[in-house]
């Protein structure tokens, strides 16, 4: 009985030891801001297709690296893989690592989420020889504010300058954007940054502009600009020098913010505000243009109502013209012809009018009025457009109070309308019953000519569900040519191109020498290629791309290369395709 007992808790601890592990373990729950976190995901089978997290409000510093351990102790064997990734926050806060996915059986397992805590920056002993206090000293990130009390819808712009001395600086990475919150903004561009000589606090530096924005508050009163912060790549001068005596550097991150800005915003005055004032601010010119004045019934004009000057343009609206009931007018189609420079917007917008009339006559356009808020004076200016008159030369008369004339205008009406029917007679389309047609019969018997379909495909899905290699052989198959899908739309971002590239060379192996990972060594995938037939150069091209991969996602390379080392995975598996037997 005690034997038996022993084998049951023998396969029940045999049972659990085979169970998958798939776990991530952090070095820290809690660090500082200027700490680095590194994090490992551990599987004790050899599981494929690892995908990593997104790692919200981190940055990977270094990783992917893959470790595989195998050992035999007393007779069993123990394995582990891991995955490794060194992070750094962008940011103070709580933050979830989110699980990473493994596949192994075809079956998918998830890591548990986790929670870290990300505090302020903490107090790390300073090296002697390290000159990190130049970097606080040296290097300043700055807004300068163009007006700091403008008016409503009064330019202001924002220039972010960042001041060096004494250092090399590099890389710069966007940590939070500013925001402008009830501002209207326009970026500008920057072609290209340039490197200039000024002053600031009382010291030579230079600086580069990074970002130029024109912004037009849209109330009044208190208006925060939250800060820019980057994070910036710096190079530091030492006191130690090398055997030619020349001095040399140490390379470190270093964070800058510009502040956030108050801008105190005037309202705009409203003693002597226009009625028909729509928000318009700067030092406009206002028109109203016809296309044309005399024009025979059934034809149209345009008409054109245009502000041109300096001012935000794109932020009031225009006059609508009034035209009389005979003049029948459509909605009107807007355009723009406006830049905006540093200085703030200028050019021309305006509303264009189709005019139709439709009786013979003249018939007057009524003025129109525009108001601006003028900033060189402070006050308020009122534009009026001149009257427009428009000659119909002929067409129907409109009716007026004559019996004669209305009586002309109904004959006017009648002959006009002449043409459509007052009757119609309507005829059935379809009197066939749907009951006993061939529709019915067809629908009626349809169910039981698909039965012998669905029992043949059942039994085809049946085999190739039993066919448990083949299904492995075809499901790396398709693998591969996924990841090499996936390599082609990462061709522009390094590092994700190298990890899916690998993974469809992995896979096609796996497809064509029925092999697992832990197969694939050198040595053991070039005497398997060698043979079933493959040709040596293409076996050593293989082995030396594979190898490649992990190399070149951290090492410099241009997208040249990276195009030649798609161009040559594709050339590499479609010569083995041919060549294995």
């Amino acid at each position: 009985m005690k034997k038996y007992i022993a084998a049951i808790v023998l396969l029940v601890c045999s049972s659990l030891s085979a169970q998958v592990q798939f776990e991530a373990r952090v070095s820290k729950t809690t660090l500082g801001l200027n700490e680095r976190l590194r994090i490992d995901f551990m599987m004790n089978v050899d599981g494929d297709n690892f995908a990593q997290p997104s790692f919200e409000g981190f940055r990977i510093i270094a990783g992917p690296s893959q470790q595989v351990s195998q050992s035999w102790v007393n007779g069993r064997s123990s394995f582990e893989k891991a995955y490794s990734y060194f992070l750094v926050p962008n940011q103070k806060g709580t933050f979830i690592i989110k699980p990473a996915a493994i596949e192994y059986n075809g079956q998918i397992y998830k890591t548990a989420p986790i929670k870290i805590t990300v505090t302020a920056a903490t107090e790390e002993p300073r090296d002697p020889n390290d000159y990190q206090a130049s970097a606080d000293e040296n290097l300043y990130l700055v807004a300068d504010v163009s007006k700091a009390n403008p008016y409503v819808n009064e330019p202001t712009t924002v220039v972010y300058k960042l001041y060096f001395a004494n250092i090399g600086i590099s890389n710069f990475r966007e940590l939070s954007k500013p925001k402008y919150n009830d501002f209207w903004s326009q970026n500008i561009d920057i072609k290209q940054l340039v490197a200039e000589e000024g002053q600031f606090k009382g010291r030579n530096y230079r600086y580069i502009v990074l970002k130029k924005v024109v912004l037009y508050p849209q109330k009044s009163g208190r208006l925060k600009i939250e800060p820019l912060s980057l994070e910036i790549d710096v190079q530091l001068p030492t006191n130690r020098r090398d055997m030619f005596g020349r001095m040399l550097l140490t390379e470190t991150t270093k964070r800058v913010s510009a502040g956030s800005k108050t801008i105190m915003v005037k309202p705009l005055p409203e003693s002597g505000k226009p009625e028909n004032f729509t928000g318009a601010v700067g030092s406009f010119d206002f028109k109203v243009t016809p296309s044309k004045t005399n024009l025979k019934h059934g034809e149209s004009l345009d008409l054109v109502v245009s502000v041109t000057g300096k001012g935000n343009l794109k932020l009031f609206s225009l006059p609508k013209p009034e035209v009389p009931n005979a003049l029948e007018m459509y909605d009107a189609v807007h355009s723009e012809d406006i830049s905006t420079p540093l200085s703030g917007m200028s050019g021309k917008t305006s509303d264009s009018y189709t005019i139709i009339p439709q009786y013979k006559g003249n018939y007057p356009v009524k003025p129109l009025q525009f108001s601006y808020f003028d900033l060189s004076s402070g006050t308020y200016k009122t534009l009026r457009s001149p009257e427009i008159m428009i000659n119909v030369l002929d067409g129907p008369i409109p009716v007026d109070s004559t019996t004669t004339a209305g009586n002309k205008n109904i004959m006017a009406a009648v002959e006009e309308f002449k043409t459509i029917k007052s009757k119609t007679t309507l005829t059935a389309i379809d009197t066939e019953d749907f009951f006993g047609s061939n529709l019915f019969l067809a629908l009626l018997f349809a169910p039981f000519l698909l039965v012998p379909i669905i029992v043949l495909f059942k039994k085809r899905k049946e085999a190739i569900d039993g066919d448990v290699s083949g299904n492995r052989i075809r499901m790396n198959n398709k693998l591969a040519k996924k990841y090499l899908s996936e390599a082609k739309r990462q061709i522009n971002n390094k590092e994700l191109f190298y990890i899916a590239l690998e993974k469809a060379m992995h896979n096609f192996l796996k497809a064509k020498l029925h092999i697992e990972t832990s197969e694939m060594s050198k040595d053991n995938i070039q005497e398997l290629l060698l043979s079933r037939n493959a040709k040596p150069e293409a076996v050593n091209d293989f082995i030396a791309l594979t190898e490649n991969c992990e190399v070149a996602r951290y090492a410099p390379s241009s997208s040249v290369t990276i195009q030649q080392d798609f161009d040559k995975a594709v050339f590499i598996i479609s010569e083995l395709e041919k060549q294995i037997a």
